[in-house]
């Protein structure tokens, strides 16, 4: 019997492999494979029960268990999946076709200078005292559950009260500083915490919640070390460390893709 294998059937294999190459590095970042594993295991076990040996009972239980279990993965995998989407959603060639839809509010979505470089003098003098600070800076995605986690402000950009708010008798200064429209929204505030095995074991818990929040979302972390004072920026997953006062600036100044 001749096996009728087109073009159409190389493209299809190739994605699913794609998909599950795809799949096998995400969960290795977010230390679920092991889950990941057993999931696959499943799969096999239940197509070779159902389709190969044929078994009717055994495959109509295994069918059931298959139909709840997309709630079940969804539940299990409910991190991975938005970063999945976030991912796409924030590839360089739709931020392009968004930024275009959106650009007759560019004017509201420019960073003045002057409204930032507070924030430069400021991380400037915390990291000559080495002061702990995290500073995270709201872009196109709104932080609304993330302020709300912690004690609302509203205040104009002032380098005094941010440099007061992570003085280290401050009640506030273990929380992250929220900066949304070109305000101090909140300060105090609780950031998910990245779990990425690539963290640089001498970086702390400071990194790790701005390495999280740049997950998540497209906001820019700005972040002083109180043990070295160094100034480091956690943006789109990635780290930039050891900054001086130029590259931060634009970093805070310049429009990014």
């Amino acid at each position: 019997m001749p096996i009728d294998f087109g073009i159409k059937d190389f493209i299809d294999i190739f994605l699913v492999a794609l998909l599950l190459f795809y799949c096998y590095k995400v969960m290795k970042e977010s230390r679920s494979l092991n889950i990941f594993f057993g999931v696959l295991i499943f799969i096999v076990f239940w197509l070779f029960i159902s389709q190969v040996m044929e078994m009717r009972l055994l495959g109509s239980v295994l069918d059931k268990l298959v139909s709840v279990g997309a709630l079940a993965l969804i539940i299990l995998f409910q991190e991975e999946i938005r970063n999945f989407f976030f991912t796409l959603g924030t590839h360089h060639k739709v931020e392009s076709f968004l930024k275009w839809i959106r650009r007759g509010k560019k004017n509201e979505k420019q960073t003045n200078k002057d409204e930032m470089m507070p924030i430069v003098m400021a991380c400037l003098n915390m990291s000559k005292q080495k002061t702990g600070a995290l500073i995270v800076i709201e872009r196109t995605l709104p932080l609304n559950d993330v302020i709300r986690s912690g004690e609302l402000l509203d205040a104009n950009i002032n380098q005094r009260l941010i440099e007061n708010i992570f003085f280290k008798n401050s009640p506030l200064h273990d929380g992250a500083l929220i900066i949304s429209k070109n305000r101090i929204k909140a300060a105090g505030c609780i950031l998910p915490v990245s779990h990425s095995m690539d963290i640089p074991k001498e970086l702390g818990l400071r990194h790790r919640a701005a390495k999280g929040i740049s997950q998540e979302t497209d906001a820019l972390a700005v972040i002083v070390s109180e043990e070295t004072g160094n100034i480091s920026v956690a943006y789109k997953d990635v780290f930039h460390l050891r900054l001086s006062a130029e590259e931060l600036e634009r970093f805070l100044t310049e429009e990014r893709s």
